[in-house]
């Protein structure tokens, strides 16, 4: 069977605010959605990647030309969005493109504000949790951690990290444009999570000293206040306190309008004209639309960041030329490592049948020579194991180096027939196909082992024993 990766999915580079946010997903939401997705059609495995930013969909597929149909269909049903309305703005990766993008967006080549490391953080989590609900297998669970890992290189070899940039980072530099300067200024802050943290971080380096923490879990802004010297305002004061508000930044993960037009309207009739600066920086976003045409009100959204922040861009760019490259060598790395599961079979089937081999000739030899003692039939056993594996030493180096060129699939049929191994062969993808569907239907026995573990029966157990072919 020929698997296929694939990525289906909307972004800020693909779709605006208005329709991203219809695709936005919270943390409860998402071992649900992953949990229908693996139970959509084609879909192998399958981790979701929801920000503000995107929403994209990774999956292992078996027919690539109708599962990107059937991601479709699953989008349209679990969002409640008609096809033809998201259609237009949905951008599909096959292959290496697909790997090529999860790598780069890993990498923060992707990102609205290039080489961010936030997004890093949070396609790590996509795909543990992804993990944790069954939906990952033999193929992702290679390629995420393999973007994990050139991701925190591409950040360690690279300068693109060096001055923080980041949505919130590029909200704060937007204030400092229209105002000059926070510390004169009132600042209130709707949501207490970790973008809302980052804002606060950057306010409070930029000399922002009153800094208002407006949270549903009054807790919470209480911690985020104290981190940064503010004040916690109770969400039921908020509204009191709202023509205080010079800056008002928003990123809740809330489903309706925090701030509408009535309550700004009301609140700027209090200001007797002093303008207030609200930026949106939540998906679903947090501000009514309509706010913008209140006269001395400025509202910008998450859109509207992109392109803030130009400082070092150049330089970003340069290193991103470098990463490019490493993606690149990472990309290739991955293809050698599928080649050995495609060959993984064809030398074990190769070893099993030497040792057949071996055994009957071991046995016709005991029948024809029964004077033999134990010692004996020990040394000539291990003399004549030894050289069938001499004999197919050379074959299997060679097979294994050639499975991971472009003629590979050529080679590897060329090395069956040879050895007579077309039953041996499919006997062994068969049993890889049937305890791969039986860990993936949940059996607790044939589900692959966490970090340190031997691996147990089942799917896991047999990919072990064919690694072993390959060492």
């Amino acid at each position: 069977m020929s698997l296929h990766l694939i990525v289906v999915g909307l972004n800020y580079r693909t779709a605006p605010v208005e329709v991203r946010e219809k695709f936005a997903l919270s943390e409860q939401d998402l071992p649900q959605a992953l949990k229908a997705l693996k139970r959509t059609m084609g879909i192998l495995e399958g981790v979701i990647v929801a920000t503000c930013n995107r929403t994209e969909i990774y999956a292992v597929v078996d027919r690539h030309t109708l599962c990107g149909h059937f991601i479709r269909s699953f989008m349209e049903q679990w969002f409640n969005v008609p096809r033809m309305e998201f259609n237009p703005y949905l951008f599909m990766y096959e292959d290496d493109q697909a790997i090529d993008h999860l790598f780069k967006v890993a990498c923060g080549l992707d990102s609205m504000v290039i080489g961010e490391t936030q997004i890093l953080g949070q396609v790590k989590d996509a795909f543990l949790l992804a993990q944790q609900q069954g939906a990952t297998g033999t193929l992702f669970n290679k390629l995420f951690k393999q973007a994990i890992t050139v991701a925190k290189r591409a950040h360690s070899e690279t300068s693109i990290g060096e001055s923080a940039v980041s949505v919130s980072y590029a909200a704060v530099e937007l204030g400092k444009r229209i105002f000059g300067r926070f510390d004169n200024k009132k600042v209130m802050i709707l949501g207490a999570g970790k973008m809302s943290e980052l804002t606060a971080r950057h306010l409070s380096s930029n000399g922002a000293k009153e800094v208002w923490v407006v949270n549903r879990t009054f807790s919470r802004a209480v911690e985020l206040a104290d981190k940064f010297d503010g004040l916690a305002v109770p969400l039921d004061d908020a509204m009191e306190r709202l023509q205080e508000a010079d800056i008002i930044i928003s990123s809740t993960g809330a489903n309706r309008y925090m701030l509408d037009k009535d309550s700004v309207e009301k609140a700027m009739l209090k200001r007797k004209g002093k303008p207030m600066f609200l930026i949106d920086i939540a998906v679903p976003r947090d501000i009514d639309p309509a706010i913008a045409g209140l006269p001395n009100v400025y509202l910008y959204d998450i859109d509207d960041l992109e392109g803030i922040v130009e400082t070092n861009i150049m330089k970003r760019k340069q290193e991103a030329a470098l990463i490019e490259s490493m993606i690149g060598e990472e990309r290739e790395a991955y293809h050698q490592w599928y080649a050995t599961l495609g060959v993984a079979p064809l030398i074990r089937g190769l070893q099993e049948k030497t040792a057949s081999v071996h055994e009957r000739t071991m046995e016709s030899l005991l029948r024809k020579l029964p004077e033999l003692d134990e010692h004996q039939i020990k040394v000539i056993g291990k003399l004549t194991k030894s050289m069938l594996n001499q004999v197919i030493h050379d074959p299997i180096l060679k097979v294994k180096e050639m499975s991971a060129e472009k003629r590979g699939e050529a080679v590897m049929e060329t090395f069956t027939e040879l050895f007579g191994l077309e039953e041996d062969v499919e006997r062994l993808k068969a049993e890889m196909n049937a305890q791969e569907k039986a860990r993936t239907a949940g059996n607790p026995a044939s589900k692959e082992a966490k970090p340190g573990e031997k691996p147990t029966s089942g799917a896991a157990s047999l990919l072990s024993q064919l690694a072993g072919a390959l060492r």
